[in-house]
């Protein structure tokens, strides 16, 4: 078992995954989201998909056992293990315009999109080519009847984790949230861990 590795609050991360490895995403103190982006490292113009993905799970909550698919239709990660089972594919990552536009009073935050962003330039990642991330633990509803959205404080507690197995070579972004919807109000760190 590899070394668990700590993305220090509202910053980022990016790094290898190799076909067959697999990615532990953990909250160690609870109630706070990551985002994930993933692209195949040969060609970073296949990139994770949150419209694929969707749509061939026939489901918004992804779990274990859900693939989480490329724009090119090709499995990228399987989810083998989640004790959560409630995270996100819906919402953008938070920007400097989300922050002007969902927290007017706040000073305004770079966000995961500029974490990203910042995390996956030396792999070539450009911030036009990023995606709607998959956010691991983030707890969004949708109403039945209004389709309205509500972003609500993830449920997952400290320790909980999503294990996602490559299906390919990848290129991997990950956060720790920046937003305070998103994470109950406070921020805190995202471990993760490649095996």
């Amino acid at each position: 078992m590899s070394d668990v590795v700590e993305i220090p609050e509202r910053s980022g991360d990016a790094f290898r995954l190799a076909a067959g490895q697999t990615l532990t995403v953990i909250d160690p103190r609870g109630v706070q989201v990551a985002d994930l982006l993933a692209y195949n490292a040969e060609d970073l113009a296949e990139v994770i998909s949150s419209g694929r993905s969707l749509d061939y799970a026939e489901t918004i909550y992804l779990t274990t056992g859900n693939l989480l698919y490329s724009n090119r239709s090709r499995p990228m990660l399987t989810i083998v293990e989640d004790t959560v089972g409630r995270h996100d594919f819906l919402l953008t990552p938070c920007s400097y315009d989300t922050f002007h536009h969902f927290y007017p009073d706040l000073p305004p935050h770079r966000g995961c999109f500029g974490n990203l962003a910042a995390a996956l330039e030396p792999y070539g990642v450009k911030p036009d080519m990023i995606p709607t991330a998959f956010n691991c633990f983030m707890n969004v509803t949708v109403d039945a009847a209004t389709g309205k959205l509500d972003v609500l404080p993830p449920i997952s507690k400290a320790g909980d984790q999503i294990v996602l197995r490559a299906e390919m070579d990848l290129i991997i972004g990950l956060t720790a949230c920046s937003a305070p919807a998103s994470n109950g109000g406070s921020f805190k760190p995202i471990h993760y861990r490649v095996d």
